[in-house]
C-alpha cells in the first residue's frame, strides 16, 4: 500500500510503484495472515508464497543478509550456501518459530511425497520478531492450525497493519506491524518490479527521523508505546528472479 495517498501530501522515493504498491505486484507473489486478537493474546502468523506452483521443485533464487541483529530465523544457512528458496516464507513471534517450522514441514511433506524418499530434505524458512510487550508470548498460543490458515489465506490483495505476525509488534515506540510496497524500474527497455514486505519491531521514538516537511504533532496524534529495541524483518522480491532476505 505504501503511504503515497496520504492526507499529508508526501511520498517516499521517486520511482513509480505497481498497481497495488505491494510485494504482490511481483507476478505470482501472494501473502496471507492468521491473526490472534483476544485479550492479552495479540500475535499471529504471516505467510508469503513466492509463486503459485510447486516451490520445492521450482525453486526461487534467494539470498540473505543480516545488517545488525541476532534473530532466530530458520533456513538462512542453506539459502546462503545454495542460493535458492524451496518453501513459502513464514513470519511469527520469537517463541513460536519451532511450532511454525514444524507446520511448514508438514505442509511441504503433504505436497511433496518424494521429500526424503527420492529427493533430499526440505529447508523451511521461518522469520520472527519479539512481540512480548503487547502479547502473552510465553503462552505459546500459535498452533499449527494457525500456520495452515495463514497459508490458505494467501492472496495478492492482502491486509497490512496490525495483522498476522505484525499484530503485537512495535516500531519506534509506536504501533508496528506488516507493511509492503513496490517500485518499478526500467532495464534495457523492459519494466521490472521490486516488491518489499516488512515486519517492523524495533527502536524507540527518540530515534525516529522524518525527513518530510510534515507537522509531527498532526502525524503522531496517538500515544506512544513503551520503548523497545528489536528487529526489522523484511523480504524483497523482484520480477527478475531474485529474493533477498534481510
Amino acid at each position: 500500500m505504501g503511504i503515497e495517498t496520504n492526507k499529508w501530501g508526501f511520498r517516499v522515493g521517486r520511482l513509480p510503484h505497481g498497481p497495488r504498491n505491494k510485494i504482490s505486484d511481483v507476478p505470482g507473489v501472494t501473502v496471507g495472515h492468521c491473526t490472534l486478537a483476544d485479550g492479552n493474546v495479540q500475535t499471529g502468523v504471516t505467510a508469503l508464497l513466492p509463486h503459485p506452483g510447486d516451490v520445492f521443485h521450482d525453486k526461487v533464487l534467494a539470498a540473505s543478509h543480516v545488517i545488525n541483529g541476532f534473530g532466530k530465523t530458520t533456513g538462512l544457512v542453506q539459502i546462503d550456501e545454495l542460493g535458492t528458496l524451496e518453501t513459502p516464507i513464514l513470519f511469527t513471534n520469537t517463541l513460536s518459530v519451532g511450532t511454525v517450522e514444524t507446520a511448514l514441514v508438514k505442509y511441504m511433506l503433504q505436497r511433496n511425497p518424494d521429500i526424503c524418499e527420492t529427493t533430499g530434505s526440505v529447508n523451511p524458512v521461518v522469520c520472527e520478531c519479539n512481540d512480548s510487550g503487547l502479547n502473552d508470548i510465553r503462552g505459546l498460543h500459535v498452533t499449527e492450525e494457525h500456520v495452515f490458515a495463514a497459508l490458505a489465506d494467501c492472496r495478492a490483495d492482502f491486509a497490512e497493519g496490525a495483522v498476522g505476525a505484525g499484530r503485537g509488534m512495535r516500531c519506534h515506540g509506536l504501533k508496528g506491524g506488516i507493511g509492503s510496497a513496490s517500485r518499478q524500474v526500467e532495464l534495457d527497455g523492459k519494466t521490472y518490479t521490486i516488491g518489499a514486505l516488512v515486519l517492523s519491531n524495533h527502536a524507540v521514538f527518540d530515534d525516529l527521523v522524518v525527513v518530510f516537511p510534515v507537522n509531527l504533532g498532526s502525524l503522531f496524534f496517538f500515544y506512544q508505546l513503551a520503548g523497545v529495541s528489536g528487529k526489522f524483518n523484511f523480504r524483497i522480491l523482484r520480477s527478475f528472479h531474485l529474493l533477498h532476505a534481510v
